[in-house]
């Protein structure tokens, strides 16, 4: 049994779902899971909630937030440092990519998992939630959620051999994603990347409207046309997986019991 700790700070996409993602039917034998959050905020002194993940002693543990490079998501990996560590993050963790492979932290970094339009001109509660939908949509749906959990899964089964696992150091782009997606139809594929590509602008769009322009007249259309272009985003992804359907070729890839990932493409065969 391998005992899986994912530890929280403030909010990307990816956070939503990571802990599901390894165990989508709350079946599987091998893992137990246990999750803590400093909700969203991510100051160093929210680091503190490691002290109960601590308490669980985990045999891996994977630290999801925005900007990995910030002190507060620092202090949390750090106070597992001689664990096997993941960090999962967005675009601006990349600046600190030779600090985890220094320090033998795996990362995972997602390129399209942009930031939000925080203006409070413009995010309400509403916005937020549409806004990370739309986020999750085109995560999944192009596979970058895909890469995530079968990199994951690689170093459980690593741990559950016995073995020291090698660690992912991915940023994931486009091409990583839409690889994972395992697309047949070339149009969806294509489809697919269309939605990534957009879903990274985001972010070039939000950093703009939420910390370069002043001006409530520049910055408030700024982060309206972001969220608007993740919305588009998560209507591509949505069809290029519209196409495989139509082909019967989506491809899926549950989790046995044991943690076996298996995979099955048409609907109406088993898995295997």
């Amino acid at each position: 049994m391998v005992k899986v700790g994912v530890v929280k700070m403030g909010a990307i996409g990816t956070a939503l779902l990571v802990e599901y993602l390894l165990d989508e039917r709350a079946d599987r034998e091998d893992i137990t899971v246990r999750v803590v959050t400093s909700g969203a905020k991510m100051q160093p002194e929210e680091a503190e909630i490691v002290e109960k993940m601590k308490e669980f002693d985990p045999d891996l543990v994977i630290v999801v937030s925005p900007n990995a490079a910030l002190p507060g998501p620092k202090a949390a990996r750090e106070a597992f440092e001689g664990k096997p560590v993941i960090v999962i993050s967005d675009a601006p963790a990349k600046k600190a990519k030779e600090e985890f492979e220094e320090k033998g932290f795996g990362y995972i970094l997602v390129n399209a998992d942009s930031m939000i339009g925080a203006r409070r001109e413009f995010l309400d509660p509403t916005e937020m939630a549409l806004f990370n939908s739309d986020v999750v949509k085109v995560l999944a749906a192009t596979g970058a959620f895909r890469l995530v959990q079968e990199e994951i899964d690689k170093v459980i089964e690593a741990l559950k051999e016995g073995k020291t696992p090698e660690l992912p150091k991915i940023v994931v782009t486009a091409e990583k994603a839409v690889k994972a997606g395992n697309f047949k139809n070339p149009y969806a594929k294509a489809k697919a990347m269309a939605a990534y590509y957009i879903a990274e602008k985001v972010a070039d769009i939000d950093v703009k409207g939420c910390f370069i322009e002043r001006d409530p007249e520049k910055y408030i259309p700024l982060v309206a046309a972001a969220h608007e272009m993740m919305r588009v985003a998560a209507i591509e992804a949505d069809r290029a997986r519209e196409i495989e359907k139509g082909g019967d070729s989506v491809y899926r890839n549950p989790h046995a019991k044991d943690g076996k990932i298996l995979s099955k493409t048409s609907l109406m065969e088993k898995p295997q």
